[in-house]
């Protein structure tokens, strides 16, 4: 029987891992950067460019396809992997992030919401936005969130059990458990009444997810032997804040639950590579080596893979790489060098400058066409410009994790750092 994750490699020096996934749409290597398609497409390319650019697996976002088109329609149309035509594995959210990214978290024993009026910074950061005639509401309580949507006002709510038959009607490969994100700055008190919450829903999201499975209902403990059985896999998700003491206790819970994988969640990893350094290394001795594990959120730059996979991350995901393309920001090779790495296409200095964006760059866009027309296409606000820009920048973030699965094999990832940064 062939285990959902295979652990092949880990490097002698750095610890950093190297695995593989199988799903029933193909093997994943890991360490795996995954694409962010929210709406069931990788912003300003179609599933072909993304098969072309080699992308093992993209994520999609449970919150905005249960607000347009729809889970059932979804389904109805045959799931997401045939509604998007891509054939690879597809990872999707629980929609937790979003909803809590929506406003600050109104508790249970507030009668009255608040009105927020201003887009928070999360909700910038996972692609939300605010209208002029709706403003989001939030309420959350221990059986799930209400949520108003922020395209038209609409009212909504997830518990757990919703979200997973969300994310099995749409039928991705990898699921999410159903948590409550919170923003680092709240206190103690706080921060543990939202992750004891987590606890509670990720229970409640094994359940749900167990009795979609008829396979599985007999004995939940029996979950890992009879995955096979599975064309999902389910993964719990860490909380606790900036806490220590926290997370501790939220790995100890999460890793004794019978998950596929283990995530990270939380607003400072992968916003904040201090504190997402800080909080892998006291978790790290804490997780499963026969599980992977998933920080979600990081890859706002190359140079954060490395920091991440040395302390045996194997899966992440960012919006950075596709949003910073749109805005003619590109990645090239010094990029694990914190503060350089990118350039400005609309610069004036590359108006006549006839070179490729980087050079030995084996793109689409490197191979075919220079710098200067790709600050003529943003200048003149060609619709073009988003799609090759966006298809460098994957590439680029495809390419550096390529490299470094085989630095891991071959114990040589301090020696790519090394050369990447000379």
């Amino acid at each position: 029987m062939t285990p959902f994750f295979e652990l092949h490699h880990e490097d002698k020096k750095t610890g950093a891992r190297a695995g593989v996934l199988h799903t029933a749409h193909g093997d994943v290597p890991t360490p795996c950067f995954m694409p962010v398609g929210t709406q069931a497409s990788v912003k300003a390319l179609d599933s072909k460019d993304v098969e072309a650019l080699d992308a093992p697996i993209i994520l999609a976002n449970t919150y905005h396809l249960h607000l347009r088109p729809g889970e059932d329609t979804i389904a109805r149309l045959g799931g997401l992997h045939k509604f998007m035509n891509w054939n690879r594995p597809i990872l999707t959210d629980s929609g937790g992030f979003q909803v809590f990214s929506l406003s600050s978290v109104i508790p249970s024993e507030a009668r009255d919401p608040v009105r927020i009026t201003e887009t928070p910074r999360d909700a910038s950061a996972s692609g939300l936005s605010m209208t002029n005639q709706h403003a989001a509401l939030v309420s959350v309580d221990d059986d799930g969130v209400t949520f108003r949507s922020h395209l038209d006002g609409s009212e909504h709510r997830f518990t757990p059990e919703i979200a997973m038959d969300i994310q099995h009607k749409l039928g991705a490969d990898i699921i999410m458990a159903f948590d409550e994100c919170t923003p680092d700055t709240v206190d103690h008190a706080r921060a543990q009444e939202a992750m004891e919450r987590t606890h509670k829903w990720a229970e409640r999201s094994l359940a749900a997810h167990q009795n979609a499975n008829p396979s599985l209902r007999a004995n939940q403990m029996s979950l890992r032997a009879k995955r096979s059985n599975l064309t999902q896999y389910l993964f719990g998700i860490i909380q606790g804040a900036a806490f220590e003491d926290l997370r501790k206790e939220s790995a100890r819970f999460i890793t004794n639950l019978p998950f596929d994988g283990i995530a990270i969640g939380g607003e400072s990893i992968g916003f904040n590579m201090e504190e997402t350094r800080k909080t892998l290394d006291y978790l790290a001795p804490l997780l499963p080596s026969d599980k992977p594990r998933y920080t979600m959120g990081v890859g706002y730059q190359p140079q954060d893979f490395y920091d991440v996979v040395t302390r045996g991350a194997d899966m992440f995901d960012c919006v950075s790489p596709t949003r910073m393309a749109r805005n003619g920001t590109l990645f090239t090779h010094d990029a694990l060098q914190p503060g350089s790495g990118t350039m400005h296409i609309t610069n004036a200095e590359y108006k006549e400058d006839a070179s490729q964006i980087e050079a030995g760059c084996a793109c689409h866009t490197c191979r075919h066409y220079s710098r200067a027309y790709l600050h003529h296409l943003f200048k003149a606000q060609e619709l073009s410009a988003y799609r090759l820009a966006t298809i460098h920048n994957l590439h680029h973030f495809l390419n550096y994790m390529r490299e470094m699965r085989q630095a891991i094999l071959e114990d040589q990832l301090s020696s790519f750092r090394a050369k990447r940064t000379e």
